[in-house]
């Protein structure tokens, strides 16, 4: 067992661990940790640009991955707090953007600007506890390779985005989107799909 499976699997370790990692009543990390511990543990690809008005709130208990060429635009947020986060190879996630893990997004993907992608989700059932304080639920996202999301989306915990599909803007993404599709609005439906037959690109 490594040493963070060890700390995760005891509560007290674990509580403490936290507190050394992240100010209270707070939900970034430590600058410590952020100038001497995150360099040495994530990973940051050839020629990769993080913007410098970004919030990289990424802590060591958990991966952040990014690949070669990719870019994090500025006033955008990175949370891998509780779950790992991998973008691919030239990839760009564009100004204003929020990713909570678990999250992959594969190569050559283009996010615009004030996209929402969180792989969390609050517990609520309990009506006696705010569901702040109840139990968080993860889910994974996975967005496959050379996938285009539009302005002001959402993309919920738990879905996969298909290779090459694109995603119309203000779409709020709650089901799993086909490869080579056009998906639009609340909640997104697929309105065109590629037909490799006649090499067009048809209604739904």
């Amino acid at each position: 067992m490594s040493l963070s499976e060890s700390i995760k699997a005891n509560p007290f370790v674990k509580k403490m661990a936290l507190k050394m990692l992240i100010p209270a009543n707070d939900f970034r990390p430590r600058l410590w940790i952020r100038l001497f511990v995150n360099p040495f543990k994530h990973k940051r690809g050839k020629g990769s640009i993080i913007r410098c008005r970004t919030r990289i709130d990424v802590f060591p208990f958990n991966d952040f991955h990014l690949g070669d060429r990719s870019m994090i635009e500025d006033f955008s947020t990175i949370n891998n707090g509780v779950g790992d986060v991998f973008i691919g190879k030239k990839s760009l996630v564009g100004i204003g953007c929020t990713v909570i893990g678990p999250v992959e997004i594969g190569d050559n993907v283009i996010m615009a600007q004030n996209i929402v992608i969180s792989g969390l989700n609050h517990g609520y059932e309990l009506i006696d506890i705010s569901p702040s304080d109840q139990k968080t639920v993860t889910s994974k996202i996975t967005i496959k390779d050379d996938v285009w999301i539009g302005a002001n989306c959402v993309v919920t915990a738990g879905v996969t985005i298909g290779k090459h599909a694109v995603i119309g803007a203000g779409s709020v993404v709650t089901k799993d989107v086909p490869q080579f599709s056009v998906s639009v609005g609340n909640p997104a439906k697929v309105v065109k799909l590629y037909n490799f037959e006649n090499k067009k690109w048809e209604r739904v």
